[in-house]
Parts: C-alpha cells; sequence; structure tokens
C-alpha cells in the first residue's frame, strides 16, 4: 500500500502512466500486446499467412476489374492490414480491396494515357478523407439508412454486374470489361465468333473447379483424422492461390515452348515496392480526337463527382458490418471509421485504390484462429515479399484465371433467400430492393443505390405524415357515447396534422356528433406545427359543440399546445373521466340529457340524473 502510494505521488512514474493511457487512446490496438504470447503469435501468423494467399490472387483480380495493372492490386493490399492492427477493434477484419470498391473505381479509370492510377488513388484519399470526417461528427448511424432489402439489392446488382464483366475474360475476348451490365452484354454477343479456345477451357475448368473446392471444407468424413481435415479446410481455404498457381504453370509451360501463346496473360508487373508520394491532384487524358487534355483538381473533383460520398459510405457499411457480425455488439463504429479512414488515406500515399473489409478474407481470418488483429501485419509482410520477389512470375497468369477467381467469388453475392422471406412478411420492402437492382443494372450503382435509399426515406415520410388512425365509437360506463381516436405510431409531426383532422371529420360523419378523444398514449413526439394544428381543430370543434379531449397526454404534449396554440385542452386519465367533465360544463348538457340512461330510485320511480342535478 505505501509502495503504491509512493508511486502515486512521483512524478515520473504518474508522466509515465498519462503517457501510457494517451498512447492507448490513440493506438487502441497496443493493448493487444498486452500478455501477447508465443502461442498468440504462433496462431496469428498462420491465420496471416493464409489470408495472405487469399489476397494475392484476389488483389492482382480486382485491380484489373478496377481498370488497372495488377500491380495496383497488392499496393492495395499492405497497408490497412498494419493501420488496422494499431486502430481496429476486431481481430476478424481484413482491410484490402474488394470487388464491390473495385467495380466503383472502374468508373473512373477508362480515359486512357496515365489517368487511371490517377484517378483511383485520389479516390482512395477522398474517401479516407469522407470517412474520417464521418467518425468526427459521428456520422456512422447514416449507414442505418440503408434497408436490408436495399443493401441486397445493391450487393445483389454489383454481383451480377461484376460477373458479367469478367465474361470476356473468361471467354478470352480481347478489350477492357467494362462496368456496365448493357453494354458489357451487348459487347460478348456480339463478339461471341472470338472467343479463343484455349481461354475458354482453362476459365472454365477454373471456374468450376473452384466452386467444387469451396465446398470442400464442409465435406462430412467418417472416422477421418484431424490432419486430413485439416488439409482439406487448408486445400479449400487457399482454392484461390492454388488455381492461379496451377493455372499460371501450364501458362508458363505452353507459351515458353510455342511461338503463340494460346492464353491471354496478366502481362509483365511492376516490381518492388510504390514509391511514398503524394496523389496527385492533376492528370492528363485522351480527348475525343486523341489528342492529350490537361485534367487539373477542379476538373478530376468533377468527373469523381458522386463517388466521393457514395463510395466510402459503401465502405463504411460494409467495414461496420463486419465487424459487427464477428465482434457483435461490443464494436465502436466509430472507432471503425477511424481504422478505415486511416487506412484509405495512408494507403493513397502508396498508391493504393480504395480499400474496406472484406467478408470473404474476414471469414477466412476467423476459421483460421486468429487471436488478435496483429495477424494483419503477417499478410502484410507477404504481400511484401511477393510485390519485392514474386511479381516476374505473376506475367504468366492467365486473365482467364483471375476471371474465375473474381466469379467465384461474386456469385454467392446473389442473396436470393432473401426474397421468399420479405414476400411473406412486409411485401412492400420489396420495392426499394427491386428499385436498386433493377436501376443498378439498367444505369449505374449509385443512381440504384440513391433511388433505393430515396424510396425508403419516402416510405419512412409516407407514415410519419400518414399515420394509421383506428376509429372507434364506444361508451362510458354509464353510457355516455364518445369516438375515440387512436394514431398507431409514436409521434405527430407537422405533416400528419391534416391527415388527423380529416380523419375526425370522417368519424364525425360516420358515427354522428359525440365527444372525441384523442388517445395520446402512445405518442412521444410532438412538435410545435401539430400543436398549432390541434389547437386549430380544437377551435373548429368548438364551433360545432364537439368537445375534445385527450387521453394520457404527456407534461410536454401539454405545454406544446399551450404555448403553440393557446389551446387549455382537458385531458383524461380514463375515459370514464369524460362524464365528470362534461357535467362541469352547461355547453355540452345535450349529451348529458341524451345519452346518460334513466336510474331507478328506491321507491321504484326513475329520474333523469342531470334532471335532478339542475333542480
Amino acid at each position: 500500500m505505501l509502495n503504491e502510494e509512493k508511486k502515486l505521488d512521483n512524478p515520473i512514474y504518474t508522466t509515465m502512466k498519462s503517457t501510457k493511457e494517451l498512447a492507448y487512446r490513440l493506438l487502441p490496438g497496443l493493448k493487444w500486446l498486452k500478455g501477447y504470447t508465443g502461442q498468440d503469435a504462433l496462431s496469428d501468423l498462420i491465420a496471416g499467412i493464409t489470408v495472405g494467399l487469399t489476397v494475392l490472387p484476389q488483389g492482382l483480380a480486382y485491380a484489373t476489374l478496377a481498370g488497372l495493372e495488377p500491380q495496383y492490386g497488392l499496393y492495395s493490399a499492405f497497408v490497412g492490414g498494419i493501420i488496422y492492427a494499431f486502430i481496429g477493434s476486431c481481430r476478424q477484419v481484413t482491410i484490402g480491396p474488394t470487388a464491390l470498391l473495385a467495380l466503383m473505381t472502374s468508373r473512373h479509370t477508362g480515359f486512357g494515357l496515365n489517368s487511371g492510377p490517377a484517378y483511383a488513388i485520389l479516390l482512395c484519399l477522398i474517401s479516407g478523407v469522407v470517412e474520417l470526417l464521418m467518425a468526427v461528427l459521428r456520422l456512422g448511424a447514416l449507414v442505418d439508412l440503408i434497408s436490408l432489402p436495399v443493401t441486397v439489392g445493391f450487393t445483389s446488382a454489383t454481383a451480377v454486374i461484376i460477373g458479367t464483366s469478367q465474361i470476356k475474360g473468361l471467354l478470352g475476348l480481347r478489350g477492357g470489361s467494362g462496368s456496365g451490365f448493357m453494354n458489357t452484354m451487348k459487347s460478348v454477343f456480339s463478339n461471341l465468333d472470338k472467343i479463343r479456345i484455349g481461354d475458354f477451357s482453362l476459365g472454365v475448368t477454373a471456374l468450376v473447379i473452384l466452386l467444387l473446392l469451396r465446398k470442400l471444407k464442409d465435406l462430412k468424413l467418417k472416422n477421418s483424422n484431424k490432419f486430413l481435415k485439416s488439409f482439406l479446410w487448408l486445400v479449400a481455404t487457399g482454392r484461390n492461390a492454388l488455381v492461379v498457381l496451377i493455372s499460371s504453370t501450364i501458362a508458363y509451360y505452353t507459351c515458353q515452348n510455342s511461338s503463340t501463346c494460346p492464353l491471354i496473360l496478366t502481362g509483365k508487373v511492376k516490381s518492388g515496392l510504390p514509391e511514398f508520394q503524394l496523389p496527385k491532384f492533376e492528370t492528363t487524358i485522351l480527348g475525343t480526337n486523341g489528342t492529350e487534355v490537361e485534367q487539373n483538381y477542379s476538373a478530376m473533383f468533377e468527373e469523381l463527382g458522386p463517388s466521393m460520398i457514395i463510395l466510402p459510405i459503401i465502405a463504411v457499411l460494409g467495414n461496420v458490418a463486419i465487424s459487427k457480425a464477428f465482434g457483435g455488439a461490443g464494436i465502436s463504429p466509430t472507432r471503425e471509421l477511424v481504422a478505415l479512414s486511416l487506412s484509405n488515406i495512408c494507403g493513397s500515399f502508396f498508391s493504393s485504390i480504395p480499400v474496406t473489409g472484406s467478408f470473404s478474407r474476414s471469414a477466412v481470418n476467423h476459421a483460421s484462429g486468429v487471436r488478435t488483429p496483429i495477424g494483419g501485419f503477417y499478410t502484410s509482410a507477404l504481400v511484401l515479399l511477393a510485390l519485392g520477389l514474386l511479381t516476374p512470375y505473376f506475367q504468366y497468369i492467365p486473365k482467364a484465371s483471375l476471371s474465375a477467381v473474381i466469379i467465384s467469388a461474386v456469385i454467392f453475392m446473389i442473396e436470393f433467400e432473401v426474397i421468399k422471406p420479405l414476400w411473406r412478411c412486409s411485401r412492400r420492402e420489396l420495392l426499394p430492393g427491386a428499385i436498386t437492382f433493377v436501376v443498378s443494372l439498367a444505369v449505374g450503382v449509385e443512381l440504384g443505390l440513391l433511388l433505393g435509399v430515396g424510396a425508403d426515406v419516402a416510405f419512412l415520410v409516407y407514415r410519419v405524415a400518414r399515420p394509421i388512425l383506428t376509429v372507434d365509437k364506444l361508451s362510458t360506463t354509464h353510457g355516455i357515447s364518445y369516438i375515440l381516436i387512436r394514431p398507431k405510431h409514436s409521434s405527430l409531426y407537422f405533416p400528419a396534422i391534416e391527415w388527423v383532422r380529416s380523419g375526425i371529420s370522417k368519424a364525425l360523419e360516420t358515427h354522428g356528433s359525440a365527444p372525441i378523444i384523442l388517445d395520446c398514449s402512445n405518442v412521444h413526439e410532438f412538435d410545435f406545427t401539430a400543436g398549432r394544428g390541434i389547437g386549430a381543430l380544437n377551435g373548429e370543434l368548438k364551433r360545432m359543440n364537439v368537445p375534445l379531449f385527450l387521453l394520457k397526454a404527456t407534461k410536454e404534449i401539454v405545454v406544446i399546445l399551450k404555448e403553440s396554440a393557446n389551446a387549455d385542452i382537458p385531458t383524461l386519465e380514463n375515459p370514464d373521466d369524460l362524464e365528470t367533465i362534461l357535467e362541469q360544463s352547461p355547453d355540452y348538457e345535450p349529451y348529458l340529457q341524451v345519452m346518460i340512461p334513466l336510474v331507478t330510485n328506491l321507491n321504484g320511480s326513475t329520474t333523469n340524473l342531470e334532471h335532478d342535478k339542475k333542480n
């Protein structure tokens, strides 16, 4: 105890403690190093290498999908792992290039010359800055505006677009794959006579093998030993690397021993690490007449347009969803935003394209037994090793095998299984998802997502503006009839007031003149304009000699009504309280005379309660 007090009094100890707390606050990942054992390091090493074997062929393929040279996929695959190890909060998440972001990037990389990398790297920087602003302003909740049907429609549409964009590579057709679904399909059908048998055979074979190997890890073997199960799992997990390695070996020996290569190869991949440099804010593109056109930062921003906002939101949506799926409810969205934003900002200085969490690689990381985010260090080290030593061999990778890798990855992103339960439970929610899917295919994924979210928001606004009202004509204990209006929503805002007033008017026309009770027991939100509207309604009903009452209204509602419309509307705790209030007001005497039943006296005669009170 005395030693602890001496430590607390020691300024050096206090400074060290505060520095340590500051370091943990700035770099939360340092906490993983506390108690880091050799067993943890071994588990992370195995998981990191396994994920690395997955990201190498995927990185090369996604760079091609983005319309860039293959090395840019590897440039994008190592910075995120290092950044996330220091800042991330979920050990399973791996940051790197993904098919979806590569597809969205490809919309800005087809202008020729060196403009493709310039646009992609600048988009990576801007995405990181936008994500950082979202973290600072705590706008991570914006992703909640994207509902599950819209997400399903968006990911399914992008999966179809990505898959069709790789058909050319699978069939051996030369030329860019393109990012538009309709244009790609037209191009494929118009060039079916130019299919290369070698590429087609290799591509289809690779695709079939990848799909079969995917199921290998789920194979149930009776009386099998542990080594065999681990071997089958390893083969299934590293299937991309295995297929690319075998197809590259076939291409190497085939093309080395023949004058003309029957396969379209990836081509030379630039070796070495990327230079550390500031992203370019100007570039040169090819004009319509073949001339070079200078693009300054303003023209580049104009070209990137909505992608500067939509792409980061999609990246955040994917990353937060993955971290919650593996890490549970304890994951901090803001911390994930910071990790993702810094991965993109720092990555842009190493020629990275936009990155986010990869669900497939995170699943591999989880299945490999990763214990801390430090596993990302080993993945990054393997990618850097490949950049330094293996790039000369990447030139023999057939494009057909890379297309097979992409198609086998995205084909399972199409979520047919959601349609059936949605049809049974909430058919209305199918509409935003269908709008997103169709528009994304026909026009573009950005517009499809915006229209899908817009349709969802429109439904929400409609529900606020047109709340469901239940109307019942009931009676109190002593037989006084009244009309009960019960809103089913917890809020009454200004768009709904005219709807409520119209509902009350229709109720009076249907059920006749009777006291109106507006049930506020479920209403917790009430704005100034709504107060004005209810006050005006109260005035109209008074002129019609129809009393209005509020049932179980909160103090906040009463105050808003008083301040906004100077309306003093009686409140009830129970519908039977209606009798007492009506008796106290001479204006409502007709309701008592007509509706209160006769009561039998002790001597057997009958009298009217209201008549007795008046006499």
